[in-house]
């Protein structure tokens, strides 16, 4: 990532993740599991977190939202779409509360923790994998 990504990433207030992104630590998630187990485990992870409260669970849309209340304030939506049999995509969009233009990071910060901790719930296959459908 250059350094013009760089800066824009550290003032800015939100993060999302996508398949094509240009931080590597930001693309789209693939995981071999199904949808259910793919929720299951992504809610787990939510409640066991300190500062994370569920606001909203839908199933059959694969969204999950979350409000964080500490460290900082922020807005988290899980979105879980199956690919094909046993391959399910995870994607997260942060978007911090803050008064001042960025919130230094914070809000990528979270997405890599998040990721960091699904991975050590569910088999990782790969980032980005959609753009190979």
């Amino acid at each position: 990532m250059g350094l013009v990504q760089n800066i824009k990433g550290f003032f800015s207030t939100h993060a999302e993740t996508t398949d094509t992104h240009r931080d590597e630590g930001l693309r789209s998630r693939y995981y071999k599991t199904n949808k259910q187990n793919a929720m299951k485990a992504v809610e787990e992870l939510l409640r066991g977190m300190k500062g994370m409260k569920i606001t909203s669970v839908s199933e059959e849309r694969g969204e999950i939202s979350v409000q964080t209340i500490a460290p900082k304030k922020a807005l988290v939506i899980v979105t879980v779409i199956t690919i094909r049999p046993f391959e399910t995509a995870v994607d997260f969009s942060v978007s911090s509360e803050t008064a001042l233009p960025t919130d230094f990071g914070f809000s990528r910060k979270l997405v890599l923790e998040l990721y960091r901790q699904l991975d050590k719930q569910l088999v990782f296959v790969g980032t980005g994998l959609g753009q190979k459908l």
